[in-house]
């Protein structure tokens, strides 16, 4: 058979999906906010992971591909207001720090499981909105592909960002990305500057976000000649970039708004009551 999934546990269940014709692997745990820990394409491992930090139940992982949600990044003092009322939220939102619950499996012309996310007491506490996310995880044709539904429960509007935080293990961190933005922030002096393509990751506290490409698409190299492009929905109008020193990885970041977009209400998705927003990112590795 091409295509097969497998569930074990590595302290948490993982599920394996495996494309036998491209030599091609993707683990998912659900358990730890829907993370992709592994995503091998034509035998090359695309992500970086740090074991200690997913081991831990009680850290953030750094590593692999956490989910973004409700916002992407931070809020100053971890604040935000909304219809008159303070609400206080982690960074990044509660997507990555929750579990979430396996709907469906499947094997036939590709490999891919379907996880789901629901609004509770504890997301409702620092987002006052009903909602549910489904992603489907599938690998077909040496491609990942995450398909993104965001419904709104609520009765009123729902305010998002969505956003993906991969970590690629790189060889270095002065990289060349292909994409037609030529303006980035750079969040370690808050100054607009010019982009050329080319930007040296090394020594840089904070990240530097990406703001006007037009075509929804970015490629960088990787290691042993290899390179990795994302794709993504015309929606995900910014890519952060991102490192820490001393350690092996470089983050792209695809976000579709920035830094306090639910204090700035700049960018923000707007989902009406009972709508779903559908959202594609795929992950492809290239000689």
């Amino acid at each position: 058979m091409n295509y097969r999934i497998d569930s074990s546990i590595d302290v948490f269940p993982v599920y394996t999906l495996t494309e036998e014709s491209t030599d091609s692997k993707v683990i998912i745990c659900p358990e730890r906010g829907g993370i992709v820990t592994s995503c091998s394409l034509y035998g090359q491992e695309l992500l970086y992971l740090d074991r200690d930090t997913f081991l831990n139940p009680q850290a953030n992982i750094r590593g692999g591909i956490p989910v973004l949600f409700p916002i992407a990044g931070q809020l100053v003092n971890g604040e935000y207001e909304w219809n008159g009322q303070t609400y206080w939220m982690k960074n990044h939102g509660v997507a990555r720090i929750l579990p979430w619950e396996v709907i469906s499996t499947n094997t036939d012309g590709s490999a891919a499981i379907t996880l789901a996310l629901q609004s509770n007491t504890e997301t409702l506490n620092v987002f006052p909105f009903d909602f549910e996310l489904r992603f489907t995880y599938r690998l077909q044709g040496g491609v990942l592909s995450i398909e993104q539904q965001y419904t709104n429960r609520s009765r009123q509007e729902m305010p998002i960002v969505a956003g993906f935080h991969p970590y690629f293990a790189t060889e270095g961190k002065n990289l060349t990305y292909v994409t037609d933005a030529t303006r980035m922030l750079d969040y370690n002096d808050k100054q607009e500057k010019p982009f050329d393509g080319s930007l040296n990751l090394e020594g840089m506290v904070e990240s530097a976000a990406l703001l006007d490409a037009k075509n929804p698409e970015i490629t960088f190299p990787l290691a042993q000649g290899r390179s990795v492009r994302l794709s993504y929905s015309e929606q995900f109008r910014y890519v952060v970039l991102w490192s820490v020193e001393g350690k092996p990885f470089v983050c792209v970041e695809p976000w579709t708004a920035l830094n306090e977009a639910l204090n700035d209400k700049e960018g923000l998705l707007m989902v009406a009551p009972g709508d779903t927003l559908q959202l594609d990112l795929s992950f492809a590795c290239e000689p």
